[in-house]
């Protein structure tokens, strides 16, 4: 890789009436970096200076999420899927290479499935809709009241009062894990109560008091149209590992590739390698070709009589 210095940038957009942040950087072929749930683009900002010495980066918000506009309006899988799709038109690109972390992971696979004619390739990072299991907590914020509850532990004084205390952590040499900071940061922006509000109805839209709601294992053998990445933690607590080794099992000709001391963040806890593993796969793989032609001849669409 390059060793030009590059930095995401922040940008907007306004689509539809309604203002769309994101970070941008780079020259080259198109990767799209989805965050997962109470993040943002901000997440990418490591990972997304280094793959942006060789890539166009477009990093957006999701609906209900870091500078992009809080609405009462639809937080599915597939209108953030949309939104992905009006960026990319918007910013005058015809495709791009998605990839998406945890519930990004999610609208990511949706956005190929509902336009399958703009994805070149998928990288699912520790991502949501393969499997039942999830971590306790988010089951336990799908229980109705949750949301009158969630505000106590999310005072916007107790927020400033931690920030306080990590500052000075970090004053006397103490610093967070990468993965804790990326907590911290999402814990932090549910003091916001419309950002509260676009959580749980993004939340309750995937998840359930028995586990992940959406699944996409009835779609997964598409994905072999594509050429798919899928890239986990071992320690992800959030997700568990063995998603992956069940996505790259149905998916065929998929790779895996394991971090082996990282959790749910792994671009946060290891960007130079999560990086270089996100070039070798694009350098090493033809971007696909996906046309509803296709995807009717192998079978989408029929009909039984």
């Amino acid at each position: 890789m390059s060793t030009r210095n590059a930095r995401l940038e922040s940008h907007s957009l306004i689509l539809h009436g309604h203002r769309v942040g994101l970070r941008l950087a780079g020259e080259g072929p198109v990767l799209v970096l989805v965050h997962g749930m109470t993040s943002s683009s901000a997440t990418w900002a490591r990972t997304g200076a280094l793959l942006a010495r060789r890539f166009t980066i477009v990093a957006p918000d999701l609906l209900g999420h870091g500078e992009t506009v809080t609405t009462a309006g639809d937080y599915s899988l597939g209108a953030q899927a949309t939104l992905l799709r009006d960026v990319i038109v918007a910013l005058g690109y015809d495709r791009a290479t998605l990839v998406g972390h945890s519930f990004g992971g999610g609208v990511a696979m949706q956005f190929a499935y509902q336009y399958p004619e703009r994805c070149e390739r998928l990288v699912l990072v520790g991502s949501g809709g393969l499997g039942l299991e999830v971590n306790l907590l988010l089951r336990l914020l799908t229980v109705a009241g949750a949301e009158f509850v969630l505000p106590i532990f999310c005072r916007r004084e107790l927020a400033d009062a931690a920030n306080a205390c990590a500052r000075w952590a970090r004053a006397v040499g103490l610093r967070p894990t990468a993965a804790a900071e990326e907590i911290w940061r999402g814990y932090s922006s549910l003091a916001d109560a419309r950002t509260r509000a676009a959580f749980f109805r993004t939340l309750r839209a995937v998840i359930g008091f028995d586990g992940q709601r959406v699944s996409a294992a009835d779609r997964l053998a598409l994905a072999a149209n594509v050429p798919t990445l899928i890239a986990w933690g071992t320690r992800d607590g959030i997700i568990p590992v063995e998603h992956a080794h069940r996505a790259h099992a149905a998916i065929p000709g998929s790779r895996l590739e394991l971090f082996e001391h990282a959790g749910h963040f792994p671009h946060c806890e290891a960007p130079e390698r999560f990086a270089q593993t996100i070039t070798d796969f694009i350098d090493s793989t033809e971007p696909a070709c996906v046309t509803a032609h296709l995807l009717r001849a192998q079978g989408l669409g029929k009909t039984r009589v």
